[in-house]
């Protein structure tokens, strides 16, 4: 169950995974990649922040293009 107090400007972990096209399994990768930081919420209900998500979204865009 995803928190329903979650800070404006960011988005759980479920948000995350469907903005970047994803899984959970490959939020959890990307976070100890070092390729996306937690900005709240717990350990076992994180959360990320907008600007983070669509900057890592417009970088594996790019990628995919080249």
């Amino acid at each position: 169950m995803e928190s329903q107090n979650i800070r404006p400007g960011h988005l759980t972990a479920h948000q995350t995974a469907q903005q970047l096209g994803i899984g959970l399994d490959g939020v959890r990768q990307l976070v100890r990649r070092g390729r996306l930081t937690r900005s709240g919420g717990s350990p076992r209900q994180p959360w990320y922040a907008v600007q983070d998500v669509a900057a890592l979204a417009v970088k594996r865009q790019e990628r995919n293009a080249a």
